[in-house]
């Protein structure tokens, strides 16, 4: 499979960048938890090292290699970085005393683990401070891998984030989790086997840990950018970038080792505006902007580092890559905007820009590995104006399956379909053939000839895509289509992280409890409860009226009794919301006491609902 010649697939430059400073390395580069099972194998991709196959975009096939070289790297002597033992990067500040350590990886195991390597080399030195750039699951996520909630409640330990961490923090990964975590199958190519047929990557990195989530909230908030903190010694410059690549997040520059970290808003690749995961829509004009700034506050960076993918050194070398970086989301940014106000559709513009101009399409740091220019424009379209593309016909549609139904009847039937879309594959035009069984599917899901071609059609579009989120998404496809039992484990439940939950305030834990009430079966009944958690001291009031959970702290208004009172720890709460305790069995053994009409807390547990982890997708 041929690439575009003058990108230079050869060109070592980013080899050498990604293999410069390495200390050392764990060998075999496995990670396993307190049971044995393993939850971070980065010698799984030993078979990047070979040629290219045909059934890999040569571009995407480079970066997974890139990605994959694992091990503790000196970026500057006193700073260090732990690289390949996640998705993410865990960098490591050297203090007066002891470290700073920054996004501490998504698991606790792999995160103990790249700290073990860091003191194998460097000595013993205890965890000052730990800063979560942003509020992404990735650099959070394994922090108590460094440090205990008990040092920081003793104040042996400060954790830093930008202003508004903990709210987005927890309205991606709580609220929208369960949908995330399911659409992340797909992006991520959980199920796919690795190889050349399969996963080889997604470009930001190869793969997630599969250990322990947890987090502790910030004791320390970074609010206005220019803000300096000094930690264990070492003076930190800080840069708030919020609704870039999140919603909360921060830069930091270290004067004393002129090193940018610049999180998550310049990588080795083009990211995304709109993750396929689902997330918020990210601001492109923000983004470019807050890039242009940094280049000014911090035009002695002699090093510019990140969240993810290796270092680059030189004044002049980070001074370019921020460039590229900054004039890629703005070319998105303004090219959708100037094509959206000549009337065309966000998926029109996506035809109409296929590429980057001049040198910055030449670049390798602006190449769609994971994000790609067809998705960014769509979302920074529908960041302008949302779902609707203002054509009457698209305003009030049938959904999926009664469509599918009505586009199959017209065509002349699932059969007739099929025969159009075998059309379409063999004169190459894939995408019309998989829009074409894709209706045949969510009209008649058991239709095998549909099921087969869509297959091999979406496996066609995966093995060809340099983006490594596209080729694991039809990929996915192609497999659960393939495999019944693959497709979905009926029934199953999504619990909350009893970790995640902890760190959430009370009234946050309540928001997800809203999140799940079942309105529609809610709107029949008016329940007010008083929750009273006996190790906080805090009271709250619940009110479930119209079909909606309202959480109130203190009393109810109007002095309003309330038909049940609720005594009991919140750790109680929180095992019970993460499914290591259910409601009866809390009441039974006394850890719950219940005052009044017990039959409002079963009524209110009947309506929260269980959300499923493996919700259809290929199929309806």
């Amino acid at each position: 499979m041929a690439t575009e010649p003058h990108l230079g697939v050869d060109d070592p430059t980013d080899r050498a960048d990604a293999t410069r400073g390495l200390v050392d390395r764990l060998d075999p580069c496995v990670v396993r938890d307190g049971e044995g099972r393993v939850v971070w194998d980065n010698e799984r991709w030993a078979f990047l090292a070979g040629e290219c196959p045909d059934s890999v975009h040569p571009g995407l096939w480079r970066q997974g290699r890139l990605n994959s070289v694992h091990g503790l790297f000196e970026v500057v002597p006193g700073v260090y970085q732990v690289r390949g033992l996640d998705v993410s990067n865990m960098t490591i500040v050297e203090g007066r005393t002891g470290l700073v350590v920054v996004d501490p990886l998504v698991s606790r195991e792999t995160a103990e683990a790249g700290l073990a390597l860091y003191r194998r080399n460097r000595g013993d030195r205890p965890v000052r401070a730990v800063v979560y750039t942003h509020s992404h699951g990735d650099h959070f996520g394994g922090v108590l891998g460094v440090t205990t909630a008990e040092a920081v409640a003793a104040g042996e330990c400060t954790v830093v984030a930008p202003d508004g961490f903990l709210h987005h923090a927890v309205s991606e990964n709580v609220f929208a989790g369960p949908a995330m975590t399911r659409r992340a199958v797909y992006m991520y190519g959980r199920s796919l086997p690795l190889g050349p047929e399969g996963q080889v990557g997604f470009g930001l990195g190869q793969a997630v840990s599969a250990g322990t989530l947890g987090l502790l909230a910030p004791t320390v908030d970074v609010t206005a950018t220019g803000q300096e903190l000094l930690l264990d010694g070492v003076r930190f410059v800080f840069q708030l970038t919020p609704d870039t690549e999140a919603p909360a997040e921060l830069n930091f520059y270290l004067p004393e080792f002129k090193v940018l970290l610049i999180a998550e808003n310049v990588s080795h690749t083009l990211h995304n505006l709109l993750t396929l995961r689902g997330a918020q829509v990210r601001d492109a004009h923000a983004w470019a902007a807050y890039i242009t700034e940094a280049i000014g506050l911090f035009d002695e960076a002699e090093v510019l580092t990140g969240s993810h993918h290796w270092p680059t050194w030189g004044r002049e070398e980070v001074l370019r890559l921020l460039t590229e970086q900054r004039d890629a989301y703005a070319y998105l940014h303004d090219q959708t905007v100037r094509l959206m106000n000549r009337g065309l559709t966000g998926t029109e513009i996506a035809e109409e820009i296929r590429s980057f101009p001049g040198d910055l399409g030449r670049a390798w740091s602006t190449r769609g590995y994971y994000g790609s220019i067809s998705h960014n424009v769509k979302a920074v379209y529908q960041r302008y104006m949302g779902w609707y593309d203002g054509n009457p016909a698209h305003l009030w549609q049938h959904p999926p399956v009664e469509q599918a139904r009505r586009y199959v009847a017209a065509i002349g039937g699932a059969d007739a379909t099929v025969d159009r879309a075998r059309e379409a594959v063999e004169a190459g035009d894939l995408r019309w053939a998989a829009e074409l069984l894709n209706h045949v599917l969510f009209a008649e899901p058991e239709h095998a000839a549909a099921r087969d071609l869509q297959a091999d059609t979406y496996t066609r579009l995966g093995l060809a895509q340099e983006n490594g989120t596209w080729r694991n998404i039809y990929l996915t496809g192609a497999q659960e289509l393939r495999d019944a039992g693959q497709q979905r484990r009926a029934g199953t439940a999504h619990h909350a992280n009893l970790d995640l939950l902890t760190a959430l305030s009370t009234g946050q834990v309540f928001d997800t409890m809203a999140v799940r009430l079942d309105g529609p079966r809610a709107a029949a009944h008016r329940l007010l409860m008083r929750w009273e958690f006996t190790d906080t001291g805090e009271a709250w009031t619940l009110l479930v009226g119209n079909g909606v959970l309202t959480p109130m702290q203190g009393d109810a208004p109007r002095g309003e009794a309330p038909k049940l009172t609720i005594r009991l720890a919140r750790t109680v709460l929180d095992r019970i919301l993460a499914g290591h305790l259910g409601f009866p069995d809390a009441v039974a053994s006394g850890v719950v006491v219940l005052k009044g009409d017990a039959t409002v807390l079963a009524t209110f547990h009947g309506l929260l609902e269980r959300p499923e982890r493996d919700f259809p997708i290929v199929l309806p």
